[in-house]
């Protein structure tokens, strides 16, 4: 049985990390790797492959980055040939971005079954080009895997609970494990002795956006604290064209590898974030998270006010940096096997087709 996983940006690398090591365990499976290059700086793709431990991709599409409808076409057109030519039982697909609704239309338009890992997610702002890929590829995909019961809901109102499976967080398995390894080598980074808040800023509806990046940066630099920034190229790009100064504490670096960040995680008071992926992380670690977004996919993560949402807002972002109480956070996202279950259940549905 051959599967391929279809990876373009970080959050995916560690994904399919998380599936590799469960496929791993079955001699019987071929499992390739096809990175479509949507993410190309050595900083923020080829090193965490080395970092996670899984196989470099048997192919590198090279798509590069560009407009929206040029980089889904690109990976589209590339990715054809080689489904074709290799004749998988199986693609996976991750998350939310043009590599995956890419990869779920050139498999499906070949007629191979596609599973899409972590379906069902929904912020109902179609101005947003991830909220139109993880829509898509959920009504095209052979099957769905839910991370969540919110997740599950959501899917059956779209009439596609046949096709749905509740399998947990992968991104929870990977904290899990990674946060381990971590404990035992904890001479891997440096050591942070100060107290500092974790900040990270990269999605087009802010750093697109002037006046919403100003505010935040204006924000930051009203925080009573040491803000450790690892700078996305885009969000440095627009700092530079927009001359948006950067204040003494904030403290930026250059774009951490997933160890990386999980380690100053970790080791920070609060997070402020426009990542998905951030937002969790920050959840399963039990950080405050600030999110720079109006609203939030990982609706559980609201609860017990772990998670609030300040968008660009200067006075919510200070206010929301201050104290409060929290509550017990519920087990929202699986019990850490989700890797497992999402390969069992595919090798128990082959060839599975709408």
């Amino acid at each position: 049985m051959k599967i391929i996983s279809i990876v373009g940006a970080r959050p995916q690398f560690i994904k399919a990390a998380v599936i590799h090591r469960a496929l791993k365990k079955y001699k019987e499976v071929n499992s390739l790797i096809i990175h479509t290059g949507q993410h190309y700086d050595e900083k923020m793709s080829c090193i965490f492959f080395e970092e996670l431990n899984i196989p470099k991709p048997d192919y590198n599409l090279e798509v590069g980055s560009g407009s929206h409808g040029l980089q889904t076409g690109l990976i589209l057109q590339r990715l054809e040939k080689v489904l074709i030519k290799e004749k998988p039982d199986w693609c996976i697909v991750y998350g939310d971005t043009n590599s995956t609704i890419a990869g779920a239309l050139a498999a499906t338009k070949i007629h191979i079954p596609t599973a899409h890992v972590e379906a069902g997610l929904r912020s109902y702002n179609k101005r947003m080009p991830e909220e139109i890929n993880r829509i898509s590829t959920d009504h095209i995909s052979s099957l769905l895997f839910a991370p969540t019961k919110t997740a599950v809901n959501i899917l059956q109102q779209e009439g596609l609970s046949s096709r749905t499976v509740f399998s947990g967080d992968v991104m929870y398995d990977s904290i899990l494990f990674y946060t381990l390894i971590l404990k035992n080598n904890e001479n891997a980074y440096e050591k942070i002795d100060q107290p500092f808040y974790l900040a990270t800023i990269h999605r087009q509806e802010n750093t697109d956006n002037k006046k919403k990046l100003s505010d935040i940066f204006k924000a930051l630099s009203k925080l009573q604290k040491r803000i450790i920034l690892p700078l996305h190229p885009r969000t440095k790009k627009y700092l530079k064209s927009y001359n948006i100064d950067v204040a003494a504490n904030i403290q930026i670096i250059n774009p951490t590898s997933y160890l990386h960040t999980i380690h100053l995680l970790s080791h920070c008071e609060k997070v402020l974030t426009d990542s998905g992926g951030l937002q969790k992380e920050a959840y399963f670690l039990k950080k405050p998270c600030i999110s720079l977004r109006e609203e939030t996919e990982w609706v559980e993560t609201l609860n017990g006010n772990w998670n609030q949402l300040a968008g660009s807002n200067i006075n919510k972002i200070i206010q929301y940096t201050g104290d409060y109480k929290l509550s017990e956070q519920e087990k929202a996202f699986g019990n850490g096997k989700a890797g497992k279950i999402i390969v069992k259940t595919m090798l128990k549905s082959k060839n599975v087709l709408l």
